[in-house]
C-alpha cells in the first residue's frame, strides 16, 4: 500500500486543485500545537476530506500521523494534550518496564477468564507476551504488574515521552485498569511511533508481534479484516469515559499501517464502546484511506 499516492489521487479525483484544498483545510478546526508550523500536504488535505466528510460522528475522536516523519497530519480530538485514562494502550509500556527488571524474559501465564480477573468471561488459556498483547489479556497483565511500582515505570515513561504515573501507584493501575494513570493522547500516539522506531531493541519485537497478531485475530481483528491483504500493527484499549455526558467506557485504538513499514498512525477514541468495537470504526477509516 502506498497511502500517500492513493490519498493524493483521491484529492485530485475530487475535482479540487491543491490550492483549493489548502484553503479549505485552513478553514477547519483550530490546530494543535504540533500542527501549527507544519504546512498542509496534499496527503493531509485528502485525509482531512475523507475523515471530516465521512466520519462526522461527534463520538469519534482521532489523531492521524505520518509514521515516517512523526508529523501530526490531521486531528479532531478536543483537548488532545490533556492526560486521560487510556486503558490497555499502556500495556506495551508496562511490559517494557517489567522487562527492564527481568532481562526481557517475559513470563507465560494461564488465564482462567473472569475467574482470574480477565475482561473475557472464558479463559484465554496459556498465554505469552505476544498473545497477551494480541487479546489484551487482563489476567496476564495483572500477574505481570503485580509487583510493579509506579517508580519503576518512570524510566520507560520518560524514554517514550509518556506522562509518568504517580510513583506510589502499583499493580492494576499500571496496566490500564481504572483512571489513576493518565496520559495525553498526543503523547501516547507518539509513544507508539517511538515503539516502532525501537523495534530492534530488547523486548520490543515481541510487543510488535503481538500487535500484528491483534490485527489478524485479536482485539484489533476488525482492522485486519478491513485492510486485507494489507497488514497492520494494532493495540486496543477500554477506559472510563471522560466526555461531558459520560458513558460507561470509551474505546481506544492505535493502528500503524502497513505493518512491515508503517506510513501512517491512526489513533481513535469512540464514545461508549469497548476497544474491540472501536476497532471496527478504525478499520473503516483506514479502509477509506487505503482506497
Amino acid at each position: 500500500m502506498d497511502s500517500l499516492k492513493k490519498l493524493a489521487a483521491l484529492g485530485l479525483l475530487a475535482g479540487l486543485s491543491s490550492l483549493q484544498l489548502l484553503v479549505w483545510a485552513g478553514m477547519q478546526s483550530p490546530q494543535l500545537p504540533e500542527q501549527a508550523s507544519v504546512p498542509k500536504t496534499l496527503f493531509s488535505q485528502s485525509a482531512i476530506r475523507i475523515l471530516d466528510s465521512e466520519f462526522q460522528d461527534p463520538g469519534i475522536s482521532y489523531l492521524l500521523y505520518d509514521a515516517r516523519t512523526q508529523v501530526l497530519l490531521s486531528s479532531r480530538w478536543e483537548d488532545a494534550a490533556q492526560p486521560i485514562a487510556l486503558g490497555s494502550l499502556v500495556k506495551p509500556f508496562t511490559a517494557l518496564a517489567y522487562g527492564e527488571a527481568h532481562a526481557f524474559a517475559y513470563p507465560t501465564h494461564v488465564c482462567k477468564g473472569e475467574a482470574s480477573g480477565c475482561w473475557q468471561i472464558h479463559p484465554h488459556g496459556e498465554v505469552d507476551i505476544v498473545s497477551a498483547i494480541a487479546v489484551s489479556c487482563n489476567s496476564y497483565f495483572r500477574a505481570l504488574a503485580a509487583n510493579l511500582k509506579g517508580e519503576q515505570m518512570l524510566g520507560t515513561a520518560s524514554a517514550f515521552g509518556l506522562d509518568a504515573p504517580n510513583p506510589e501507584l502499583a499493580g492494576d493501575s499500571l496496566m490500564g485498569l481504572g483512571d489513576q494513570w493518565r496520559v495525553s493522547p498526543l503523547h501516547m500516539a507518539r509513544a507508539y511511533l517511538e515503539l516502532y522506531r525501537r523495534r530492534d531493541q530488547p523486548g520490543v519485537r515481541e510487543l510488535l508481534l503481538g500487535m500484528a497478531q491483534s490485527a489478524r485475530r485479536g482485539t484489533g481483528g476488525a482492522i485486519g479484516r478491513a485492510l486485507q491483504p494489507t497488514e497492520a500493527l494494532v493495540k486496543t484499549g477500554t477506559a472510563p469515559c471522560t466526555h461531558i455526558h459520560p458513558a460507561p467506557a470509551d474505546g481506544f485504538v492505535v493502528a500503524l499501517v502497513p505493518a512491515n513499514q508503517p506510513e501512517i498512525l491512526l489513533m481513535i477514541r469512540v464514545h461508549g464502546v469497548a476497544g474491540a468495537t472501536a476497532a471496527i470504526t478504525a478499520g473503516r477509516m483506514l479502509k477509506r484511506m487505503q482506497e
